[in-house]
Parts: structure tokens; C-alpha cells; sequence
């Protein structure tokens, strides 16, 4: 990630309309969130004693983490694989991931019933090692700060290559009796600048150690996310219930990882007016379906071995779920294995869409719609649990879009992409039929 002059910014205004938009629903979002503090979860939530985890960790924590992903899938291609031709792609990931990882952090501390206790997490005389929900907690916290480490080199070069532009602005804007000396301000920026340029190429030095702790700590806390169902065998529906949800979990987010760095590739491109990267997505999406087929073979074999394949077939309630999720899975994955679907951006964009929202839907059977705590108990989320999601959401999006146009995070289309001659558009076909203006864009 050293290597600058592979990623550029994104050029443009940074408040837009859909800047606007976002920051309304982030707003409105933060609003439910004050109240929650204020007037306690109840006056917000629906959650009970018989579902005391509602949308908020199962979306947010265990299935927003998945999403988040990206970054981690990416890094074992890069890194473990030595596929370094798919370098350009890991800083958008791992910014994907730093907000996805950070939020699902913002979301517990919104779940939790006593917040105030929640410093009890940095006494180690509190820990309990044996707990699958401390060690979530642990390495959730520590890749968070791993993925601000690792994205910090992009912030460092901003830096040492920035004229300021912005901050000078701002200051001619402020009247003059508040607005700092220029002089003064000059030289407390270009402090700023050498103190960038003197940390970035140390950091980049010791930055392979906090990629290999990047690849270790999702490897650890996604299989604990399956663990954490284990206890639960009397409540969750045979269909999920299994000693695999520990590996069905890991497999899970690695084929979500690859699955959502192909769609935030490919939205992208398209909102930026960027060409597709349909050579690095090609590649990503060959690997897709060796993932899915074990993790479909694996659910498959435990099914049969627990004789619940008839439960699988039932056609009632669970059974609508489950094959929701397991088709979605599996039809996702057939698109990839045609070659000619791999080199398609449309056809890339639906099948990933369909791998993300199955493996999705896996996580929210497994923690919510295929988890029964008996009679008596129903759950569904208010209508403040839903737009504190949102707002979670729309805040990682907006903060996409502002990180982008601030630091080097996008592919530089100067070395990657389709533009680099005059005839990549007609040599794949598929990437410019559904959006033919990005590549009249790019030329």
C-alpha cells in the first residue's frame, strides 16, 4: 500500500445533492440515537428478555461485519495469494471495511442495555476469556483500529501532496477579525506536511505486520459469530443449528468479501463516471463460486447427515427461508461459472447481488428469523430500530463518498481500467452495454 501513484482522488464537489440526502437520513438516524440515550432502549426498541438481540446486532454486527469484508478478502488475495494485480482494489476495500467495522463497534454501544458499564471492556481483571462474545468484542475492536492503520498511508500522502486548498478557502470565508494569521497558519501547515512525510514511509516499513494481524483478527471473530449460536440449540431451528457454524460463518464472509468489493467496484464506477475494472472483478468472480460450492456442499452434507433435508423441503415457514437464502447462494454462483457472465459488468452486478443478499439472509436466519426463545415472545423491529440502521448506513456511504474525493483511494485510471487503450470497449462488450456513457466518459 505504499505504492502512491497506483490510486488518485476523486475529482469534484464533495457536497452534492446526494451528499444532502444522505447527511438528512444520517441526521434523522442520530436523532433516534440521542433518544435512545435520553429516554432509555425501550422508548426506541421492540427488543425484549426473549429477543434481547434485535435488527441492530444481527444487522450491524453479525451480517454488517460480513459486508464489511472486503478488505479482509481482498488482503488474502494480495497478500497471501501474491495476486498483486488486484493491489489497486485493497484501499477502496479497506475503507469499506474501516466504516463497515467501526459503525458495527457505534451500533453495540447503541444496543447496550447499560452503556455507562461499558468501560468495563478496557479492565482486564473483568475479561472472560472463555466467551465467544468477548473475543467478537476484542478482535472487532482491534482490526477496527488495524484498518485505520492501514488506511492511515492514504491519509499521510493527501497530506504531503496537499496545497491546502480547502483550509485557504475556509479562511478567506471567516471574517477577518476570527480568521487566523496566514503567515501563521502557513507554518503550522507545512509542520503538519513534514510531519506526514517524515511518518508515512516509516509506517509503510512496519505496515506488513498490521496486515498480517488484518488477515488473523476476521479469520478469529467471524467463526466466533457462528460459536455464539452454539448454546442455542433449543432455540435456533434445526435447519441452522449445527457444530459447522463456526466454518459455515468463515466461508460466509469470504464470499460475501469478494461479492460486495465486485459491487462497491462496479457502483462506483458508475456513480463516479468511471470506466469498469472488469479484468480485477473477472478475476475476483472466478473465485467466487470455489467458496460458495464448499460452503453449499458443507450445509448440504450436515442437512443429510442430521436427516433435516426434508425439513429443508417442507415448504412452511423456515423451509420459504431457507431456500431463499440457499438459492440466491447457488444461482449467484452458476451466473459466475460462464465465463462470458464474468466479463459482463451487468451480469457481474446481479450475481453478486445475489451472493450478498443470500449469504445475508443465511446471517439473519441464524439470528433472528430462525431463532424461537419460546411462547410468548415476538419480535419485530420499531420503527426507530430501522432508521437508526439506516442512518448507520447512510453514514458509511456518505463517509465512502467524502474519504474518496479527500484521499488516493480510487484505482488511478492512468495505470488501471479499460481505458488504457481505444479498443478495450469492444474487446468486452459486456462491461459497456449497461452504462455506455462511463466508457464514453473515460475515453
Amino acid at each position: 500500500m505504499g505504492h502512491s501513484e497506483e490510486f488518485q482522488k476523486l475529482e469534484g464537489k464533495i457536497f452534492t445533492k446526494s451528499f444532502f440526502i444522505l447527511l438528512s437520513v444520517v441526521l434523522l438516524g442520530f436523532y433516534f440515537v440521542g433518544v435512545r440515550y435520553v429516554k432509555g432502549i425501550g422508548a426506541v426498541s421492540n427488543m425484549s428478555d426473549g429477543y434481547p438481540w434485535g435488527i441492530w446486532i444481527t444487522y450491524d454486527v453479525a451480517t454488517g461485519t460480513a459486508i464489511a469484508c472486503g478488505g479482509y478478502a481482498v488482503a488474502i488475495l494480495v497478500y497471501i495469494r501474491n495476486r498483486m494485480q488486484y493491489h489497486p482494489m485493497i484501499r477502496s476495500a479497506i475503507l469499506t471495511s474501516m466504516f463497515g467495522y467501526g459503525l458495527a463497534g457505534f451500533s453495540v454501544m447503541v444496543d447496550l442495555g447499560r452503556p455507562w458499564n461499558a468501560y468495563n471492556f478496557f479492565i482486564p481483571s473483568k475479561w472472560q476469556a472463555n466467551s465467544a462474545m468477548f473475543e467478537v468484542a476484542l478482535c472487532v475492536m482491534a482490526y477496527s483500529t488495524v484498518l485505520i492503520l492501514e488506511f492511515l498511508p492514504a491519509i499521510l500522502t493527501s497530506i504531503e501532496k496537499s496545497k491546502w486548498d480547502r483550509m485557504n478557502a475556509i479562511r478567506n470565508w471567516l471574517h477577518p477579525k476570527i480568521a487566523p494569521d496566514k503567515k501563521t497558519m502557513e507554518d503550522k501547515l507545512e509542520m503538519v506536511r513534514l510531519g506526514a512525510a517524515w511518518l508515512n514511509p516509516r509506517l509503510n516499513k512496519v505496515l506488513i505486520f498490521f496486515i498480517v494481524l488484518g488477515i488473523t483478527l476476521p479469520t478469529m471473530h467471524q467463526s466466533s459469530l457462528g460459536s455464539l449460536l452454539l448454546i442455542a440449540s433449543t432455540k435456533l431451528h434445526p435447519l441452522w443449528h449445527t457444530g459447522f457454524l463456526p466454518l459455515l460463518f468463515l466461508l460466509n464472509c469470504v464470499f460475501i468479501g469478494y461479492s460486495i468489493a465486485i459491487l462497491e467496484s462496479i457502483i462506483s464506477s458508475y456513480s463516479f463516471k468511471r470506466p469498469f475494472e472488469i479484468e480485477e472483478l473477472s478475476g475476483l468472480a472466478g473465485l467466487i463460486p470455489f467458496v460458495t460450492v464448499i460452503w453449499l456442499t458443507v450445509v448440504i452434507g450436515d442437512l443429510s447427515y442430521r436427516g433435516q433435508i426434508h425439513a429443508a423441503l417442507k415448504g412452511d415457514f423456515y423451509s420459504g427461508w431457507f431456500m431463499t437464502e440457499f438459492l440466491l447462494v447457488a444461482g449467484g454462483s452458476l451466473i459466475l461459472f460462464v465465463k462470458k457472465c464474468r466479463r459482463s459488468a451487468r451480469w457481474l452486478f446481479i450475481s453478486a447481488s445475489m451472493i450478498v443478499l443470500g449469504g445475508a439472509l443465511y446471517r439473519f436466519n441464524v439470528y433472528l428469523i430462525g431463532f424461537n426463545p419460546g411462547q410468548g415472545w415476538k419480535y419485530f423491529p420499531s420503527f426507530a430500530e430501522v432508521m437508526i440502521t439506516v442512518g448507520i448506513v447512510a453514514l458509511e456511504i456518505l463517509g465512502y463518498k467524502v474519504f474518496v474525493a479527500l484521499f488516493p483511494v480510487l484505482p488511478n485510471m492512468d495505470l488501471h481500467g479499460g481505458h488504457k487503450k481505444k479498443g478495450h470497449a469492444k474487446k468486452h462488450k459486456g462491461a459497456e452495454k449497461p452504462l455506455p456513457q462511463t466508457e464514453a466518459h473515460a475515453h
